[in-house]
């Protein structure tokens, strides 16, 4: 990790930390997991935070924020997004966020094609930067593979507002999550 994205990921970090700032994304993540508590059918839930919300010190480029619920031992498969460099912290629960080997564009057809690293991330406050963060740039494949018992809630930065965010799977299978997800 180069010093500017520590740098970006400490900023982002003492954001989210901020008695404000969690008073405030508390009700979206309660929102966000009773929604996937109702849809039973679903691996993951989610929406947007307003930026507005994290106070004026957001670094220039970050554009948008995600709460993301992903269910208890789900592997939601591979996935990237072309047009965003994303940074993502563990809320609650655990999980592994397991990224391609190969940092630069890596055409694929299948999931099976990927050469898969692994990232566990925790939710302890305590525990160092690089085990509860992770930076994914632009055009990275990378999955979650959620821990069995308790669903993992994370909050996901992108340097896309929201409504522009695509997400790519293998086969160049792209939609975007405002518009074809809702």
């Amino acid at each position: 990790m180069t010093q500017e994205e520590r740098r970006v990921l400490k900023t982002l970090d003492k954001i989210v930390r901020s008695e404000v700032v969690r008073a405030q994304i508390e009700p979206i993540v309660e929102r966000v997991c009773a929604d996937l508590s109702r849809r039973s059918d679903r691996l993951m839930t989610w929406e947007p935070i307003a930026l507005g919300i994290l106070g004026d010190q957001l670094p220039s480029a970050i554009h948008s924020g995600w709460i993301f619920v992903l269910r208890a031992g789900a592997d939601t498969g591979a996935e990237r997004h072309p047009n965003s460099h994303q940074r993502m912290l563990s809320l609650r629960g655990k999980g592994d966020m397991q990224t391609d080997t190969k940092t630069i564009w890596n055409e694929v057809e299948r999931e099976s094609e990927i050469s898969w690293q692994s990232n566990v991330l925790v939710s302890d406050q305590n525990a160092p930067l690089e085990a509860r963060w992770i930076s994914i740039p632009q055009n990275v494949w990378h999955r979650p593979v959620i821990s069995p018992g308790t669903d993992w809630v994370v909050v996901s930065f992108h340097t896309v507002p929201a409504t522009d965010l695509i997400e790519e799977r293998p086969g160049a299978k792209q939609m975007r999550y405002l518009v074809d997800r809702g």
